[in-house]
């Protein structure tokens, strides 16, 4: 099933396939997707374990290259981009939170979400760190290195950090995976708030339906083929 065409999509993916290993071994994992989203959307990735979630997200965020298809992103085909222009392309159009924090233990807070951005060339780095930081409740904890916050906190310092950038896309993995029901809920009124500030497109991949319902839109995933794909 593929989704409406949409005026000048964020995404658009066309007969997206993604295999791994060759023949014999190898294994077949999304089948011929179809996706246009808006700008601006929030849409869940519903589906079991195993159903193509993460890849699809790894193929649509640039992080993996489909065997087969097209995708564009906020109009650039990264089909036709070198591995550079393409790690560009991503830092400046695409943030992810993941299920681990991925953190640098060694760094601060602050220097976990400006050194990214200043080694992609901004100058002022580490005062657009500090404003995200404080925009997700942090303006007292930036000094602070991982090991000294919280599940919570950490997640938090993760979402300033793909925020940061400005992205046009921020895609969101399992995100409350490793925090208690209570902070989960919080973390991910923190996520769909900020999408509503920033105005960035919103993809979170779950198998939770709860979560899924937040969403406007909901893509359903089975054996790496869109099952279903209805608006709220």
């Amino acid at each position: 099933m593929s989704s409406s065409p949409t005026h000048n999509p964020v995404i658009a993916a066309r007969n997206v396939r993604l295999a791994l290993g060759r023949a014999p071994n190898r294994v077949d994992i999304l089948h011929g997707i179809d996706l246009d989203v808006s700008p601006g959307e929030s849409v869940a990735l519903l589906g079991p374990s195993g159903s193509g979630k993460s890849s699809l997200m790894a193929v649509l965020s640039g992080l993996e290259r489909p065997s087969a298809g097209s995708v564009h992103v906020t109009g650039l085909d990264f089909a036709r981009l070198d591995e550079d222009s393409l790690a560009t392309a991503r830092r400046s159009r695409i943030g992810i939170v993941l299920q681990a924090f991925h953190l640098l233990p060694t760094m601060t807070a602050l220097e976990n979400v400006a050194v990214p951005l200043e080694l992609a060339g901004e100058r002022d780095a580490f005062d657009r760190a500090r404003a995200e930081l404080d925009s997700v409740g942090l303006s007292r904890r930036t000094a602070h290195y991982p090991a000294q916050l919280s599940g919570g906190e950490q997640q938090r310092v993760a979402i300033a950090r793909a925020l940061a950038p400005r992205p046009a896309l921020l895609f969101a993995d399992e995100p409350t995976g490793n925090l208690d029901a209570a902070t989960g809920t919080a973390i991910m009124d923190l996520i769909f708030a900020r999408h509503q500030d920033a105005g960035t497109t919103l993809f979170v991949i779950t198998h939770d339906t709860s979560l899924a319902a937040r969403c406007e839109r909901v893509v359903t995933l089975a054996d790496g083929r869109i099952a279903s794909d209805r608006r709220a």
